[in-house]
């Protein structure tokens, strides 16, 4: 005799069961890799934005909800592959005490449970947010050195140009821009490293969220580290600007304190100004519009034919 069918589970009961278990083992594998991310993110202030990018990955997933199926498909046993590769890359960090490794191997194993869970429409709708996830992982210690020294020098030479422009007598020595009688240090923390690395992940969120054409996305991406680089440039010379007319103490009350909060909304005003020009200067193809239901309402509205 059959039991009946009110008594049986509910279809999403056991993938639910199963995510909340690999959930809790990760946790606890984990949990020294997360540790180690959270005291960078709260020491280095080049790295504070770490503590952000889980709550934009888990926007990205309810950006991408529609996507979303509740009827999981039958699950792929290539997830395990991408378990066991990120496994080998996490041995592989410890094996030669690379740390970005460690960190790293939570993508494909992100990647690989879903995969393995869900099948194909898990991977395809989580999918960009395992990937933003790459930005919490603190870049490794040459890279870092690799990256910043030659943005500080970028930083200083520039804004010494843009306030020589204004008529400003500004001379660069180093790291160190003199100013009259001031003298401006950009510092390591000043280097732009940091506003770089926020600025791209929020171009690249901008990017999964939007419906454009790939070259129009791409573009984008490409325009994220000038835009970045552009604003830290604002910021300098700003800087150097209230040296001359306000007093030394109030530009470096401006520069550490003030300054670093606006520069994220000009670079983001200074996207959303490219974006704009895009859709003004080109004229996006119908047959795309129609495939992202941008042309949805004027076919619902339409009568009879």
């Amino acid at each position: 005799m059959t039991e009946p069918a009110n008594n049986q589970s509910p279809p999403w009961l056991m993938p639910a069961n199963a995510v909340a278990a690999l959930a809790l083992a990760l946790g606890w594998a984990y949990w020294p890799t997360f540790r180690n991310m959270s005291e960078r993110w709260s020491t280095n202030a080049q790295y504070s934005h770490g503590w952000l990018v889980p709550l934009f990955a888990l926007g990205l997933l309810y950006a991408r909800r529609d996507m979303f199926l509740m009827t999981w498909s039958p699950r792929n046993w290539w997830g395990a592959a991408l378990i066991a590769c990120a496994l080998a890359i996490r041995w592989a960090g410890a094996l030669v005490n690379f740390h970005w490794l460690d960190g790293f191997s939570l993508l494909p194993l992100l990647a690989g449970v879903a995969f393995l869970v869900g099948g194909k429409p898990l991977l395809a709708w989580s999918w960009p947010s395992i990937f933003f996830l790459l930005f919490m992982i603190p870049l490794p210690y040459r890279i870092e050195m690799a990256l910043g020294n030659p943005l500080r020098h970028l930083a200083t030479v520039s804004s010494t140009y843009v306030l020589q422009s204004l008529g400003l007598p500004a001379l660069a020595q180093g790291n160190v821009i003199h100013i009259q009688e001031a003298k401006m240090g950009v510092v390591e923390a000043c280097s732009g490293l940091s506003m770089l690395m926020v600025f791209v992940a929020l171009a690249v969120a901008v990017v999964f969220l939007i419906r454009r054409p790939l070259w129009e996305k791409a573009v984008l991406l490409a325009s994220a580290v000038p835009i970045a680089l552009l604003a830290n440039v604002a910021r300098i010379t700003v800087t150097g600007v209230l040296h001359v007319t306000v007093s030394s103490a109030f530009a470096e009350a401006f520069f550490h304190d003030f300054a670093g909060w606006l520069m994220m909304p000009l670079a983001l005003v200074l996207l959303w100004v490219e974006l704009k020009y895009l859709a003004w200067l080109l004229v996006t193809p119908a047959p795309f519009l129609a495939r992202n239901g941008a042309l949805a309402p004027a076919v619902s509205n339409a009568g009879p034919a």
